[in-house]
């Protein structure tokens, strides 16, 4: 028994990439992720915004997928939450363009009142971006998953 278990071990252990690899992953990801979520935020200040972003934030996660395995990556963020996290995005998305919309002036501008090239001086353009970019990151991730799924049914 104890054999079968050290070899189980191992085996968890040789899914993904090199130690090399793993490594830098760690030191890595963490500021990808923060650098998507820079670029969300300040998206309407400086070049950026919610589909740059999130597409850095989806390239964070596949990182870890390539480099720890898919099953390592699927307990930061699953499938199931993926598509939740994509549907979250685009009805945020439609829910802020209705209040635009029924709101009118009002909606458009209420955080609007900062001086010009501040961070709350854009009204709800940042609450755009925040919304495009989980639609984004959640979307290109579901993506590089089925296409991962994919080639295992095709391999099979």
């Amino acid at each position: 028994m104890p054999i079968k278990k050290m070899n189980r071990e191992k085996e968890s252990n040789n899914k993904g990439m090199t130690l090399i690899v793993k490594t830098i992953t760690r030191l890595t990801v963490g500021l990808i992720l923060l650098y998507g979520i820079y670029l969300v935020l300040h998206g309407h200040i400086s070049p950026g915004g919610g589909f740059a972003g999130g597409v850095i934030i989806a390239l964070s996660f596949i990182h870890l997928m390539l480099a720890f395995g898919k099953d390592f990556a699927f307990k930061k963020l699953s499938e199931t939450k993926t598509h939740i996290l994509e549907s979250i995005g685009a009805l945020l998305f439609l829910t802020i363009a209705l209040l635009g919309l029924s709101g009118g002036y009002f909606f458009l501008n209420f955080l609007s009142r900062g001086e010009p090239f501040k961070l709350f001086s854009a009204g709800t353009i940042p609450l755009c971006n925040i919304a495009i970019s989980i639609k984004v990151a959640a979307g290109l991730f579901a993506i590089f998953v089925a296409l991962v799924l994919f080639k295992g049914l095709r391999e099979e």
